[in-house]
């Protein structure tokens, strides 16, 4: 598994200016990987850790975390750094990479359920651009059907006020298009509550109470996705072939939580 030494100056420097604590977050971070390069990965777990305690937060930091909780054989902490690392750089192959090696150590085989037709299509338009993205693209198209609008509202010539109100509405046909997208991106966005699995075993139960049946269980490092939760002490969870039940808060963590 591959192991970033560089230290990234621009994001640990921004939450270290002003500190009067001895060592910065970049002096934390170089100790921290010396001691992963000398074998100490124990010492280095504490070292990262003690930088996210200071609030600081980047893709490297969780992805040298991961690294060395993995080092230590330790599943469900390897896989939850990885994810969030992830999550803050999602077009690292070199994260993904190591993620898959990490998830090669979980006992749990889930196939996900595969998406077909319209769902599949409708989904990977979504993910293409974030809401945010589809929100000013719908902006900017209705900007270009308002300017098309007054053009063939004021022209003269037949043939242009033609291609003007053509041109108008197709512009505004791919706003509420894109304004579509953006609704059904923000309501995936709010619903992804993804966590992780960090009990070596837990039951998965029909209710949230311990005189429910055990449906299945799950193992460490195994990948949920919260969808609800009952008295803080109880999470209804789903899997990705579409299984669902209710598990004990305290036996995931939440990944969407810095």
């Amino acid at each position: 598994m591959k192991f970033r030494k560089s230290v990234v100056l621009f994001c640990f420097a921004l939450c270290s200016l002003g500190s009067i604590k001895a060592q910065s977050p970049v002096d934390i971070f170089e100790s921290a990987n010396e001691a992963y390069n000398n074998g100490q990965y124990g010492e280095a777990v504490d070292l990262y850790e003690s930088i996210i305690d200071r609030n600081v937060h980047s893709s490297e930091l969780y992805f040298n975390l991961g690294n060395a909780y993995y080092k230590l054989n330790q599943v469900a902490p390897s896989i939850y750094y990885f994810e969030k690392a992830l999550m803050l750089n999602p077009n690292d192959d070199e994260i993904r990479k190591n993620l898959s090696f990490a998830q090669n150590m979980t006992i749990d085989s889930i196939e996900e359920i595969p998406e077909v037709g319209i769902s599949r299509m409708i989904n990977n338009a979504t993910s293409i651009f974030s809401y945010n993205g589809w929100a000013r693209m719908a902006v900017i198209f209705m900007l270009v059907f308002v300017s098309l609008f007054l053009l063939y509202y004021f022209s003269v010539s037949t043939a242009k006020k033609r291609l003007m109100f053509l041109g108008s509405f197709i512009a505004l046909g791919i706003s509420i298009l894109s304004l579509s997208i953006a609704f059904r991106s923000f309501d995936r966005f709010k619903k992804d509550n993804p966590a992780i699995i960090f009990a070596e075993i837990t039951e998965v139960r029909s209710d949230p109470n311990l005189r429910s049946e055990v449906v299945f269980n799950l193992h460490e490092g195994t990948k949920v996705q919260v969808l609800e939760s009952f008295n803080t002490d109880w999470s209804k969870i789903k899997l990705s072939d579409g299984k669902t039940g209710w598990i004990a808060s305290e036996d995931i963590r939440l990944l969407n939580f810095f």
